[in-house]
């Protein structure tokens, strides 16, 4: 049977054809590339489809036409867990009854059968989201921020090559937003892994991403290297969001 993990020589990280998607009263049809080890901002207006973008990239969201290829293999009828993907959702889906290090610790090992390695793992990853001492509290005893940064650390340790944050940078001050940056920019050092993040702040993509993609109406209406983006005045929505004069 053929490897369908290991990715193929020079494949982009993700390869959207024309995957569809079909809701009751609308149907979003994504086409795009994304080089192995890129940094994307994913930004357009509210509902243009950027959160369902990603679930048809992670596998939760089926389609019902198209193709979605990562590291060059077809994902059809691979399951979210066995995609080389990790997403961290607006929501942070941390497990209310589960401690902040027994939340983390799912990214090792979803039975949370953790041994000493492991649970250093836990700590390491808990300790480089600046919340060292944090592992027994419950999530109803921290904040929004803190929250996202458990989510964090459980994508840490699950050490995916490609990584999903919907807007990850919404429930934290400005200090924190920068601190949670260069968190993010020393884990694409070390690990090299692509990286795509939704967010509704320009700042967030100047500060964060080497390309921006543009989702507008249900499709990638424009990706290009952050440079370009950024003096685009083609498409009048993302002129908007960019605050210049067409």
């Amino acid at each position: 049977m053929p490897d369908r993990s290991s990715p193929e020589a020079g494949a982009a990280a993700i390869r959207l054809d024309e995957a569809t998607v079909q809701f009751e009263d609308k149907r979003l049809v994504f086409s795009c590339e994304v080089p192995t080890g890129a940094c994307v901002a994913v930004t357009g207006p509210s509902g243009a489809g950027k959160s369902t973008l990603f679930n048809v990239i992670a596998g939760f969201q089926p389609i019902r036409a198209g193709t979605v290829a990562i590291f060059g293999k077809d994902m059809t009828g691979r399951e979210p867990a066995e995609r080389p993907v990790s997403i961290i959702f607006q929501e942070n889906n941390l497990f209310a009854h589960l401690t902040v290090e027994q939340n983390v610790g799912l990214g090792v090992d979803p039975a949370l059968r953790l041994g000493a390695v492991e649970r250093r793992r836990v700590d390491d990853a808990l300790a480089r989201v600046g919340l060292e001492g944090y592992g027994r509290r419950k999530p109803a005893l921290l904040s929004g921020g803190e929250r996202q940064r458990v989510a964090l650390a459980r994508a840490f340790v699950r050490r995916r090559p490609i990584l999903l944050l919907d807007e990850p940078f919404a429930a934290l001050d400005p200090a924190m937003r920068a601190g949670m940056a260069e968190l993010l920019r020393e884990l694409r050092a070390e690990t090299g892994s692509t990286l795509l993040f939704i967010t509704h702040q320009l700042e967030d993509v100047r500060r964060l991403a080497d390309r921006a993609m543009f989702v507008d109406d249900g499709a990638v209406a424009l990706m290009e290297p952050l440079g370009t983006f950024l003096e685009n005045r083609k498409l009048p929505a993302l002129a908007e969001f960019l605050g210049i004069d067409r």
